[in-house]
């Protein structure tokens, strides 16, 4: 049952003629709020209005004698319902899996509430982008619900599978819509899980939901689309907004992304290493950096190795620092830590502190049989073993130094290989590139966002 307003707002709006949908204005004393009248949220008092402003916020102003109330303009009599679209096909586009996880961009205005909500079902997605429905055949998998943060390699491995089965479909591509806020991690796993891959998979979320007018879902899935549709790129990557405004999309390596920003549209950077490509939602793809390209001549299906040690850490390493954690992850039985030095890969290792020393407890983890790697808070640039001598002294007794791999790919990388390979052979390929997750010489286009 849809909420409604008390009797004496309903009142109210009656004597003025004004329906849901319609712009009305909101005034107490001076201050004044233009917005569209939405139905009554199932939260919350029934003795307040609701509008939903240009900015396409919500606002919410309770009934009190002062307040006047006027209709601007008669709006949409079917803002209550949610419009039906279906799923359309054309033999001559080319075909695509859209593989929805959840997340801001699996999110619609719920008019029952004044909120946003997540979607019901699969042609949901497609109401408010119908543009890629005329590039691509899209097939739909609501795979899960599940913001990006709550996902796991459990999750991980659904999704490779789903992608798996998407190609080996004969679709071109895959598009996954997801969270933000850990897609990057997501993106790793793939990058690794996925074997004998031959197309384009695009990962692709929104920063700001749908029902705000700054929303970048939308041109994030068009863009998504044209790369999955068109691209000659074979390679796991991200697909977002390359700028603040609606200009074109960037498309990033899966092991070289990082989320940069809290909610800017451009939040996502590659790091150490250039785009893929950028594409426009017209389809208009310049490719910019080096990436593995589809081989037509190819055959095989894609097939997914989704075995994951979780236990691997990440463990930072800052000034003041207790080196006591690594006897926690030690006595806890993890196989694995990822080390984020500072500098080229440094660790406190000649303190006058003992407290404070590094060096005797990641020797007491190497000797248990844990496989420690080393990577760099600085992000950009590469760790070395041999520039100074407390590098040395971290890679004589076994720490293996992750060249430019981010902390969270060498966490994630780790954890594949000992879900899947021998200790030793894990060990071996830790600082080899399997999947473009370490360049030897360093590109990108900008430090900073």
């Amino acid at each position: 049952m849809i909420p409604v307003y008390s009797e004496e707002i309903q009142r109210l709006l009656d004597s003025h003629g004004i329906k849901i949908g319609d712009l009305v204005r909101l005034k107490i004393g001076d201050a004044e709020l233009d917005g569209e009248l939405m139905p009554k949220a199932n939260i919350g008092s029934s003795g307040t209005i609701i509008i939903k402003m240009a900015d396409g916020y919500n606002i919410g102003m309770k009934l009190v004698k002062e307040l006047e109330i006027k209709k601007l303009s008669s709006g949409a009599a079917n803002i209550a319902s949610f419009p039906k679209i279906s799923l359309k096909h054309d033999g001559s586009a080319p075909k695509v899996g859209l593989i929805y996880t959840g997340g801001t961009i699996g999110s619609r205005v719920d008019y029952e509430t004044g909120g946003v909500s997540m979607l019901l079902k699969p042609e949901e997605l497609l109401y408010k982008v119908p543009e890629i429905q005329g590039i691509a055949n899209i097939s739909v998998d609501m795979l899960m619900s599940v913001a990006s943060e709550d996902l796991s390699y459990h999750e991980w491995g659904r999704i490779a599978e789903s992608v798996a089965k998407a190609f080996n479909n004969s679709s071109r591509g895959a598009i996954i819509t997801i969270g933000t806020d850990a897609m990057h991690y997501t993106a790793a796993a793939l990058s690794f899980m996925l074997q004998g891959l031959n197309g384009p998979v695009v990962l692709t979320g929104a920063q700001r939901s749908s029902d705000r007018g700054s929303s970048d879902g939308f041109i994030n899935l068009i863009c998504a689309t044209q790369l999955a549709s068109k691209s000659d790129i074979a390679e796991v990557g991200i697909c977002m907004h390359n700028e603040s405004s609606d200009g074109k999309c960037a498309y990033i390596r899966g092991v070289k992304a990082r989320k940069m920003h809290t909610s800017r549209r451009d939040a996502f950077r590659a790091i150490n290493d250039k785009p893929m490509a950028y594409v426009s939602i017209g389809g208009d793809i310049k490719y910019h950096g080096d990436y593995r390209k589809i081989d037509a001549q190819k055959s095989g299906n894609v097939s997914v190795m989704p075995n994951f040690d979780p236990r691997v850490a990440i463990v930072k390493i800052y000034p003041n620092s207790n080196p006591k954690v690594i006897d926690f992850y030690v006595n806890e039985g993890y196989r694995g830590i990822i080390l984020e030095g500072t500098g080229l890969g440094h660790a406190p290792v000649s303190t006058n502190h003992q407290e404070f020393l590094w060096l005797p407890h990641i020797k007491y983890a190497i000797d248990n049989g844990l496989i420690v790697g080393m990577t760099s808070q600085c992000l950009y640039g590469r760790v070395h073993p041999n520039v100074y001598k407390n590098l040395r002294l971290l890679s004589n007794i076994g720490v293996i130094y992750c060249e430019d791999m981010m902390a969270e790919v060498a966490q994630i990388k780790l954890g594949w290989l000992l879900g899947n390979y021998k200790r030793d052979e894990a060990m071996a390929m830790l600082n080899k590139n399997l999947v473009g997750e370490i360049q030897s010489r360093l590109e990108f286009d900008e430090f900073l966002v």
